[in-house]
Formats: C-alpha cells, structure tokens, sequence
C-alpha cells in the first residue's frame, strides 16, 4: 500500500530543514511474574515469549514458558497491547523432559517459536512432549478452541556416532523452528533425530497426514560433515525449492545454507560457514529477495560478534553485508531478518549500549547501519523487570511504518515483552543553493521515490528518475531554480 506523507509536501519557497526523527518505543504487553519461583514456573500467560504473526489487528504467538503447567502457552494480544488471550496451556510431560530425555504428554511442551497463520487456525510446533516425549506439531483455533496434537515425533535410540552420543529415529526429534506453509502442506525442520541423529527436513498435511521425512542430514565425523548438523530455523519456501540453515556441521563446522525441493529431491549444500570472517552459527533462516538470500550468523566475524550475509540462491556470491562490533549495533543476532524496499530489519541477542540487545536496520549494501533500539540490561532484583525487555530472540514482523517483536526476558513484569517500533516517515529537506534547490533525504529510505507536480490540486504527481545522488547519510537531488512553483514529496513504494 502506497503512503502519502503530507508532512513531506513542501514548495521550495518553504525551507524547513531536516531534522533526525525518533523512533518510538512502545512495550505492548509484559510477561507476568511466576507463581513459583522454581524451574517449572506457572502463571497466568507464559514466560520467554518467541517470535509473532499478525492478522489484522491481533499479535499471535508462543512462550517457551510458564502458563497453568509451566510449560508454554498460545497467546494473541491485540496491537494496543488490548485483549491478551491466553489460548492454550501446554500440560507437563511425565517425566519432566531434559536434554536426554524427553517426558510424554498429550500436546507437546515449550514451544519455542512463531506461528503460521491459515484462515483461523495457527499452526506450531513444540520441542518437546507428545506421545513419544520428542516433540509435537499443533494446530489451534484463533480463538483458543480444537486444539490438535497433529504429529509426535517419536522416541529415539541411542548409540555411538563417531565417539559422540547421538539420537536416532524414522522422522526427526526436538522441532526447535516454526514452519512454512504452501498449498496444505507445512513444512519444517528437526534439530536432532533422522537417520543419522543430526537433524531432519519434514513435511505434514495441515490435518496431520502424510508426515515425510524430506532429509536427514548426514553422519558427522567431529562435528564435521557434508551437509551440516542441527537445523533450528524455520525455511522459506520459493516455487518448489525450500531453503535454510544449520547450525553446525558442513566441512568448516560451523553451520551452512542449504536448498532442496518441496519433494526431498535435490539436497544442495549451498555454503559452508568457516568460522572466521564469514561467520558461525546461523541460528535464524533465511529471506529471499529476486536471487538473494539474506541471514544472519551469531558468531564469526572479526570480533566474533556475527554478521549479516547475503548469497545468491545458486550458493554463489557470498557477501559480508555487516559484521557486528559487540559495542552499540549489538552482538549475536539469532533471529532472521525481514526485508522493505533495499533495508533489511532484525535483532541482535545481546550488545548495544546496555547490553541487553538491539534492533536495527541496515541497507543489503551494507551502509547506513541504524540502530534502532537498544534494550535495557537486566535489572538487579528479582523479577528482572525493566521498561522494555532484554535479549531479543526473535525476529521482527512489519505492518506499514511499524516493526513488532518479543523480548525473550525482561519488560515491566520481568518475563519477556511484545513491543512495536514505529519508524518515522523520511523527513525532506529543501533549500536554495545560489541559482540550484537541493533537496535531501536520508539515504535509509530505500523504498521512497522523489516526486513532483506543479499544484497540490490534480494529483499529477511524477517521479523523479534521474538527478539523485547519495552524499553521506543523505540522498541528494540538485535542479535549476525557476519562476514556476514546484511542489515535492516523497512516496512510498
């Protein structure tokens, strides 16, 4: 939807110029406090929220934690931080689960995630509980009713992978990623389990049938190996080819970017992180923009704080599009990022001026990094509250001129916040400049267009094509002065 900025609308007669705009903060709805401090901790919501969707007016998503039993909830709250439904209460597993082991229940147990939307139904995944204590795939009503437990994963077998304990069943273990949906498939991924234990791609029916393991990744020898270890993003889905990440394995170790078909056929390792420059642990999946995938890795780099990279879908062309400092642009992003116009938005875990993470905009050149927020370290006293969350874990989702997001931990309660960013719209400036205007905006508004009319009144309104340069921070547009009113503006594209 095109945005007309009518605070933008100025004759070159008018000279205002420009001025850095804020972007606003606002925490939406802070996680309650446990009942219990223990480490099976209930409340009313859940605790540790994961990552949204929105529909309309309303903010879905998950909490790792808290809820009735402690482990996880549904919940939609509306984007004025109205009307929090707490629409599911996952039940605890018998035995608790561990890293070992995972106990069973009817409906799976902390889901860590976002949820894909369809009609009125929310479709997750849990990563652990269900009949086989490995996990679940679940379906549930918008308004909280059929919940549905659509796949268990199933238990695993133990036993020794190249001198390294390692898990192993027919399908998958632990799904830590949300899914895609196409058609009435979702597809997915599991962190451990498969054939050889180190992880699988899936596919399930929206109604629970035709679950098919699409890949499990291959045998590893000291974490080495020839397609990676321990998928924990969600995948993107382009025609019938899915992509995403891993996070370990590959032959440098450290993660890789792969692509197959919706069928299982065709398997491609696209790139092997190193560990050095090009990063480590691309925790977060991927977007594709034309023929460019774009990610994020939590670690590698220069100072080992991450990066932004972009790779054609073929797997050639890889870029360092931004490498963290640890300082105030953050550290250790593990969230994806989302894409508008020629900027890329998302999260880093950890960094900025207080410590406690940030969110940040950055050009797919690699210029004009901005940091957007920076949020409060934690607070000293139990529960760890502040004004606007710590440790963003997810990413972020755009609705106009706004980005909402969770924060794993922190908020005016203490346990994880939904808040929204609203970026300004571009400022523009206008002056003389001897016999020449110059009019200037900042270079961040990559899907903005110059245009001009010669009255407010027609709606004749025509881009400007040609003329533009970009000089620091700013794009900049020079032309002749003459007898004749002008009027400008930018438009949203």
């Amino acid at each position: 939807m095109t945005l007309l900025l009518l605070g933008a609308l100025l004759s070159w007669k008018a000279l205002p110029p420009v001025r850095a705009q804020p972007v606003t903060f606002n925490e939406i709805y802070g996680f309650t406090s446990p009942l219990f401090h223990t480490s099976t901790r209930t409340n009313s919501d859940g605790i540790n929220p994961g990552g949204v969707s929105l529909s309309g007016s309303t903010l879905y998503g998950t909490a790792l934690n808290g809820g009735s039993w402690g482990y996880g909830t549904v919940f939609s709250v509306n984007t004025d931080g109205s009307g929090f439904t707490n629409l599911h209460n996952f039940t605890a597993p018998s035995p608790p689960p561990s890293s070992s082991f995972g106990g069973t229940n009817g409906d799976g147990a902390n889901p860590n995630v976002g949820l894909v939307l369809w009609q009125n139904t929310l479709y997750g995944t849990a990563e652990y509980g269900g009949a086989g204590g490995r996990g679940t795939v679940f379906s549930v009503n918008t308004d909280g009713s059929d919940f549905s437990n659509l796949y268990s994963f199933p238990s695993v077998t133990y036993s020794s992978n190249v001198g390294s304990s390692s898990n192993f069943n027919s399908s998958g273990a632990a799904p830590f990623a949300g899914l895609v949906l196409s058609g009435g498939t979702l597809y997915g991924t599991a962190q451990d389990g498969g054939s050889f234990g180190n992880g699988t791609v899936f596919a399930i029916n929206t109604d629970g049938s035709g679950f098919t393991n699409l890949h499990s990744f291959a045998l590893s020898e000291a974490s080495s190996n020839s397609d990676g270890i321990g998928p924990q993003a969600d995948l993107i889905i382009s025609g019938n080819t899915l992509y995403g990440t891993t996070v370990y394995g590959g032959a440098g170790k450290s993660g890789t970017v792969f692509a197959l078909n919706t069928n299982g056929s065709d398997f491609t390792n696209l790139y092997n992180f190193t560990g050095g420059a090009d990063g480590s642990r691309p925790y977060a999946g991927l977007i594709l923009s034309g023929n460019t995938l774009y990610g994020t890795a939590a670690y590698g780099a220069s100072g080992g704080d991450g990066t932004v990279f972009a790779l054609d879908s073929d797997g050639s062309g890889f870029t360092n599009v931004y490498n963290f400092t640890g300082g105030a642009d953050g550290s250790h992003p593990q969230a994806g990022l989302i894409i508008s116009g020629n900027t890329l938005y998302g999260t880093a875990y950890q960094g900025g001026s207080p410590g406690g993470g940030t969110a940040f905009a950055v050009n797919t050149n690699g210029l004009n990094f901005t940091e957007l927020h920076t949020f409060t370290a934690f607070s000293t006293s139990y529960p760890d509250s502040n004004s606007d969350g710590t440790y963003p874990s997810a990413g972020l989702i755009m609705s106009g001129n706004t980005l909402y997001g969770t924060a794993f931990t922190g908020g005016i309660r203490g346990n994880g916040a939904v808040f929204a960013l609203i970026l300004p719209g571009p400022a523009l400036g206008i002056a003389p400049a001897g016999d020449q205007f110059v009019i200037v905006w900042p270079a961040w508004a990559t899907n903005f267009v110059l245009q001009t009319a010669p009255d407010l009144t027609s709606g004749n309104w025509s881009n400007i094509s040609s003329g533009t340069v970009t000089l620091g921070t700013n794009y900049v547009f020079t032309n002749t002065l003459t007898s004749q009113t002008a009027f400008f503006r930018l438009q949203q594209q």
